[in-house]
């Protein structure tokens, strides 16, 4: 005689389920709760500024100056936070952005007006981030001794191009993006660009399959051959990434400082990978925000305003800073232990 079927059978594909989709749904609160705890920080912060300096901080001009000075090394740190989530870093980032800044800002590109130094910027740091690409990817260098080598000698170029002098902006179209007549509705064009690299670089890494890719890479770089991804094509892929927007950022400096230095960009790389790591950003790889990013940038920008604000040393700033990093680490730790 035929046994019935339990009447507890058909519930177990339900259960099976539910429980392939509980980790998926318990990243993404962790996510959601790392975020909400940096838009608190950042709360915190202009709380602290509209009461320490209610007549300044709050104006109009103060939070244009913010955003605006957040807009170069934000586009730094999304590209940043790309190669840091595949598992490597960029420690150039900052001389990238001083070479593509003086080369731009010489006479003879100058010749050819916005589309010259536009141009110029982004060549020279999608060339510097292909060669960064190549060593890394290709040449089997470590990151961190290929990106080194990249700022010692992008800031050596960099010096040798100005002869170290201060190269001077003569393009009208180009400054005048810096001043208050073009801004759009209040905003700087700065800030728009940036806001657009942000939102761009969010779809990229949670909406594509490059997004995916570098993620898989960061977490499991021999799975991830495994499962058919060229690990050392997405590699260089994003050092080239990394390139664009230390170009871009050269650009943007450029309509910001007036000039180029070989001194621009100096301390991107630290500021950007600071930023990364308070924004959930993983040092390890596999796990990544830009969104978390693009917070850090505001909160380290904001705290440097209300130093300055309140005429406190630069020295109390860099402490206050590194207890960030060091406070945002251990978070991290605890986080990674609580969900082994």
């Amino acid at each position: 005689m035929t046994q019935p079927a339990s009447p507890t059978r058909p519930a177990e594909p339900h259960r099976a389920e539910t429980s392939k989709h509980r980790p998926k749904t318990l990243s993404t609160l962790r996510v959601d709760v790392r975020t909400l705890s940096l838009l608190g920080v950042l709360a915190a912060l202009v709380l602290i500024g509209g009461i320490t300096q209610p007549d300044s901080f709050l104006d109009t001009d103060n939070v244009q100056l913010i955003l605006t000075q957040a807009s170069v090394i934000g586009i730094v740190t999304v590209g940043m936070t790309f190669v840091i989530i595949s598992g490597g870093i960029d420690l150039s980032v900052g001389a990238i952005v001083a070479l593509a800044s003086v080369w731009a800002s010489t006479v003879a590109t100058q010749e050819y007006g916005f589309t010259g130094i536009l141009l110029t910027a982004i060549l020279v740091g999608v060339g510097c981030g292909l060669v960064n690409g190549l060593l890394i990817a290709y040449g089997g260098i470590v990151p961190f001794i290929a990106t080194l080598a990249m700022l010692a000698s992008g800031r050596g170029l960099a010096l040798q191009i100005t002869d170290g002098n201060t190269q001077m902006v003569t393009v009208d179209s180009v400054l005048k993006l810096g001043e208050p007549d073009s801004f759009i509705l209040g905003i700087p064009p700065l800030v728009l660009v940036f806001a657009a690299v942000t939102v761009i670089g969010w779809l990229v890494l949670n909406r594509t399959t490059f997004g995916r890719r570098s993620v898989a890479v960061g977490g499991n770089a021999e799975a991830a051959r495994l499962a058919g991804i060229d690990v050392r094509r997405q590699r260089l892929y994003l050092y080239l990434l990394s390139g664009l927007c230390c170009g871009i950022a050269a650009f943007l400096l450029l309509i910001l400082a007036g000039s180029g230095q070989n001194t621009n960009g100096n301390l991107y790389e630290l500021d950007a990978i600071a930023a990364a790591i308070i924004g959930g950003t993983l040092l390890t790889g596999g796990r990544g925000s830009i969104v978390g990013s693009v917070l850090g940038v505001l909160i380290f920008i904001t705290i440097q305003n209300i130093f300055a604000l309140n005429n406190l040393e630069t020295a109390t700033q860099q402490i206050a800073k590194g207890a960030i990093i060091v406070a945002a680490v251990l978070v991290q730790r605890r986080t990674a232990k609580t969900t082994s």
